[in-house]
């Protein structure tokens, strides 16, 4: 009698999962998912052994995409990983890729969802945490 009330359940949740409507990730929760997911991966470089030492120099990186100050704060970002004299460190991998998403974040934020994202707070000193 179980099974038959197990398999009842199962075939009246069944529809229901696939009834729901998928939304597609906004441009609003793509940018908000890949700046936190950036902050995270910057502050790990930061702390692992192969790349601390040349990051040392480079200030933490904090994206609030409601800052208006955050545009200007990712363009300094770029162009210091980028400018990574270092050659044991601007060659790793993880800080490359660092970089080049931070440049797509940017992108993403400047050109294709220029009009979704609205800037609620210019305090550039809220992003110097």
């Amino acid at each position: 009698m179980a099974i038959f009330e197990h398999s009842l359940l199962v075939l009246c949740l069944v529809p229901l999962v696939l009834g729901s409507p998928y939304h597609p990730p906004t441009c609003y929760t793509k940018v908000l998912t890949m700046a936190k997911e950036l902050t995270q991966q910057a502050a790990e470089l930061k702390t692992d052994p192969e790349t601390s030492h040349c990051m040392a120099h480079i200030p933490d990186l904090y994206i609030d995409i409601h800052n208006e100050c955050v545009m200007s704060k990712m363009r300094t970002y770029i162009s210091l990983v980028e400018g990574l004299r270092e050659r044991r460190c601007s060659y790793t991998r993880e800080v490359r890729k660092l970089g080049v998403t931070v440049r797509q974040l940017y992108i993403f934020m400047s050109q294709k969802c220029h009009g979704d994202l609205v800037f609620t707070i210019n305090d550039c000193a809220a992003l110097e945490r």
